[in-house]
């Protein structure tokens, strides 16, 4: 998952940026409400972590001009004032759920994981493709039923696969789902994440469960016979 933090406090900003790359989400940073608006219109962040007191627009603000242009990406709010009145606020403009300051990384990292749950729709809690089953809720991936074991950029390379079983997934999007916005990823940086995806998940015969479109990107076969 892709996730945007908008956050001033540089040393906090820090710590969850390293606990939710740690869960294996790619993270973008910004100090200020204007940069953080520019970065939410440009990427297709899976959630946006906004503090309310922001230089230059309060996450508030930001939050109304994301849903005002239509964005519908979750909204987990942060904020050190912890009145009724706020978070009452804080919803009206329309994030998703308010988490007040201090706060442990365990209940952060919960409301993380909730908030994408519910962005996923029911119907793709366990993604399926032949005898592979990716479990979203635990992580959990099995191919014939027997667990495999994959680095944190083969699961998110894998689950974008699984998400468009059966169409070319260009080389753009899978740089854009795995990486920061100040990474500087390549294509054969891509080919090796997906090299080491199969070799993790048993596909070396033929046919081939994620076969190469040259030039474009990346395809799952929507039907392969069980191994």
């Amino acid at each position: 998952m892709r996730i945007l933090v908008v956050e001033d406090n540089a040393d906090l900003a820090s710590g969850l940026r390293e606990a939710l790359t740690a869960d294996g989400h790619a993270v973008d940073v910004a100090e200020d409400g204007l940069t953080g608006e520019d970065l939410i219109r440009s990427y297709p962040y899976d959630l946006a972590i906004l503090d309310v007191m922001l230089p230059g627009q309060s996450g508030l603000e930001l939050c109304r001009a994301a849903r005002r242009s239509g964005l519908a990406t979750p909204v987990l709010m942060l904020t050190a004032r912890d009145t009724l009145e706020d978070k009452v606020t804080g919803l009206d403009a329309g994030a998703d759920d308010y988490l007040v300051k201090p706060f442990e990384l365990p209940e952060f990292r919960a409301r993380v994981r909730a908030l994408l749950r519910r962005a996923t729709p029911s119907r793709e809690a366990v993604l399926s493709v032949g005898d592979l089953r990716f479990d979203l809720a635990t992580h959990e991936i099995t191919r014939a039923g027997v667990p495999l074991k994959l680095s944190k950029k083969e699961r998110a390379l894998l689950e974008v696969l699984m998400r468009h079983a059966g169409s070319v997934v260009p080389h753009e999007l899978i740089l854009e789902r795995l990486y920061d916005a100040d990474a500087e990823p390549s294509q054969e940086l891509v080919r090796a994440h997906v090299k080491g995806l199969r070799k993790a998940i048993g596909d070396t015969g033929e046919p081939r469960l994620i076969e190469t479109v040259h030039g474009i990107g990346y395809r799952m076969t929507s039907h392969v016979p069980a191994s």
